[in-house]
């Protein structure tokens, strides 16, 4: 897979630069639901196995992506708790 396999990928499902895996199921259920082939309409057959083959794609990226378990990620991932941490010990916002 290129890069820009894995853009257009995105692109095609429509979902945002960081997405969980939850919001990109979600995505893909949508799209299935609105372009799958019984809802009558034949001319998007075509459409519907963009839809599956954009999210294999981005499945086999997230099925190999190396997961960090640094501090510096988990803050990123959870910016209030760096905040919280941040502050803690400040007489206004945190311990007295």
């Amino acid at each position: 897979m290129t890069y820009a396999e894995l853009q257009e990928a995105q692109r095609t499902l429509g979902i945002r630069e960081r997405s969980t895996i939850k919001e990109i199921k979600s995505r893909h259920r949508e799209l299935v639901k609105r372009y799958h082939p019984d809802t009558g309409k034949m001319d998007e057959q075509e459409t519907i196995r963009e839809i599956n083959a954009a999210y294999r794609v981005l499945l086999d990226y997230i099925e190999e992506y190396r997961i960090s378990f640094t501090e510096d990620e988990f803050f990123e991932q959870n910016p209030e708790e760096r905040i919280r941490r941040q502050f803690m010990n400040d007489p206004l916002w945190g311990k007295s």
